[in-house]
């Protein structure tokens, strides 16, 4: 068994490949759209699955090499435009995706163990590509860790320039339908062209954007910067889980009652308890920034395996008075009128608005919260059953929502806070949440089960 939360080192017997696609696919440059290229988004997405069973890595890479004839532009490079050094695009010119192999002494069941928050030697599931900077490093690095009880660890790392969550689960279930049904044709094609997406000309910017500031712009807040100072300290992920009957009593907690989602409610409290653990002024006015999904709210739609980022940050703002109360009310309020806003002009406006690269997303007194469950990414199958665990890689201070395997229901909160402030954090999290009125609920950290950790 592990003495600690530490894992052992991998063990790499052959250096990493170059997994091109199987045959010849377009050799172009690819444009991406203004919500593909913020700088906000200039790193990858780092996925961790765990499975009880390994599959064999000639056929993890002769499928990687089919799959990525659909998605070749994950075999490409990422580059700055030769008009616009600020502007990135695709060089699609089929190099390839990193394909790792290495062996650790661990099982499945150890990993397992210490799988309810990541640390910092996780990071040695993942193949660090040497690099000069972000676009150095190939848009798609993969690594399968085979494990001494037969299982094996798949880390990825896809670059969020060119994907969404949606997208990366897209592109992770046509991987794995070509293991599982390689005679098939893909049930949903992919997508290329980001031309659905571009602004107007001239741009308009006919709304107004809560979530976004100009560099030039001075801070109304008196120069507070709470993003700054959390990057500054030491910090620890926590991961809390939240089961059906957690989410209730939270939405018996907004008075008068409004009929609100699973994330709404969650997300209020998350943000609640994020403003009372940092012990705000009451008079400072401070943002939560969302993920939302606008596939739906263009109009035309957008069509169906668009796998680049369709989604934008939705903000909702409020003074730290009004949130710390005990009544949710004010706070699902601000997220639906928030979500509510986003209609086609709005994303439009907001598209045009990311033409000024003095433009950036306002972190500087925001939670952000990226929603990564209800994407299918905890039901990838390669052939050998779904995974025992899904999450990240690392931990940072932009909250995730995860799902549970096991449990579609529930949902695991997980964020880095500054390690003096864990216990203080957690405490607000499950205030009045751990108690029935029968009985207490017990807790625990192995997400498979319900409970508040």
């Amino acid at each position: 068994m592990l003495k600690s939360a530490e894992l052992p080192e991998c063990f790499y017997q052959n250096k990493p490949t170059l997994i091109s696609p199987n045959t010849p696919t377009p050799k172009h440059s690819l444009y991406l759209s203004n919500l593909d290229d913020q700088k906000f988004l200039r790193f990858s997405i780092k996925y961790l699955y765990l499975f009880k069973k390994s599959v064999s890595l000639d056929i993890l890479k002769h499928s990687l090499s089919k799959v990525l004839v659909y998605y070749y532009p994950l075999a490409g490079r990422l580059r700055t435009c030769s008009l616009d050094d600020q502007k990135l695009e695709i060089d699609c010119n089929g190099e390839g995706a990193v394909f790792a192999e290495a062996f650790m002494e661990i099982t499945c069941d150890e990993f397992l163990e210490v799988s309810w928050k990541p640390n910092t030697s996780w990071r040695k599931l993942l193949y660090r590509v040497e690099a000069h900077s972000f676009l150095d490093i190939p848009p798609l690095v993969v690594q399968v860790t085979n494990l001494r009880c037969g299982g094996m660890i798949l880390c990825t790392a896809i670059n969020h320039c060119i994907c969404d969550g949606i997208g990366t689960s897209q592109f992770l279930h046509a991987w794995s339908h070509l293991v599982t049904s390689p005679a098939l044709d893909l049930p949903i094609l992919p997508i290329h062209s980001r031309h659905v997406l571009k602004p107007r000309d001239p741009p308009q910017v006919t709304h107004t954007h809560l979530g976004y500031t100009r560099n030039n712009l001075k801070d109304c807040n008196g120069h507070v910067d709470i993003s700054q100072y959390l990057q500054s300290q030491q910090l620890v992920p926590t991961s809390l889980t939240f089961t059906t009957s957690h989410v209730l009593r939270l939405k018996r907690q907004c008075v008068p009652s409004l009929k609100c989602t699973t994330f709404e409610a969650l997300a209020s409290h998350t943000w609640r308890s994020w403003v009372r653990f940092l012990g705000m002024s009451p008079s400072l006015n401070v943002k939560l920034l969302f993920s939302v999904n606008v596939r739906k709210k263009l109009n035309p739609e957008m069509p169906q395996g668009y796998y680049g980022n369709g989604f934008v940050l939705a903000c909702a703002e409020s003074a730290v008075k009004d949130l710390v109360t005990a009544n949710l009310h004010h706070a699902v309020n601000l997220i639906q009128q928030a979500k509510s806003s986003l209609t086609d002009g709005h994303v439009r406006s907001m598209i045009d608005l990311l033409e000024d690269k003095n433009v950036k997303t306002d972190t500087s007194l925001s939670l952000v919260i990226s929603q990564w469950a209800r994407l299918g990414l905890e039901d990838l199958d390669f052939g050998e059953g779904k995974p025992l665990h899904m999450g990240p890689l690392t931990s940072d201070i932009y909250c995730l929502f995860l799902p549970v395997v096991g449990n579609f229901d529930a949902v695991r909160v997980q964020v880095s806070v500054p390690e003096c402030m864990v216990e203080k954090f957690e405490y607000y999290m499950k205030e009045g949440l751990d108690t029935e009125e029968n009985g207490d609920i017990n807790g625990f950290h192995n997400g498979e089960q319900n409970g508040l950790i």
